[in-house]
């Protein structure tokens, strides 16, 4: 079983960046694939960004494409967010999720969730 914590979440002035911690307690899953997704309020989950654990590929929303950066910290058993130039569009709370099997966009094809966390750009 894995289960996976996100941190890193906050209120940040629109420009401002953040970084965003996913970490997993059961095993190790930096070998896995790893998404962000995001959910504001009265709109569905959507994807963000995703690596993929058996090439290291990373896909992105055209919406983050050049903000944000997904990366692994093998260590630490830890997926990073940065994300940069944040907009108030970019509210929402954000969901790691993990899956031994190949990257999708869709979140019904993960597997493991965090709790998720809030992040709040003001303008």
């Amino acid at each position: 079983q894995v289960q996976l914590v996100e941190s890193g979440g906050g209120l940040v002035q629109a420009g401002g960046s953040l970084r965003l911690s996913c970490t997993a307690s059961g095993r190790s899953f930096t070998t896995w694939t790893v998404a962000w997704f995001r959910q504001a309020p009265g709109k569905e989950r959507e994807f963000v960004t995703v690596i993929e654990g058996s090439s290291g590929s990373t896909y992105y929303a055209d919406s983050v494409k050049g903000r944000f950066t997904i990366s692994t910290d093998s260590a630490k058993n830890t997926v990073n967010l940065q994300m940069n130039s944040l907009k108030p569009q970019d509210t929402a709370v954000y969901y790691c999720a993990a899956d031994y099997n190949g990257w999708s966009r869709a979140p019904h094809e993960y597997h493991y969730w965090g709790q998720g966390t809030q992040v709040t750009v003001s303008s």
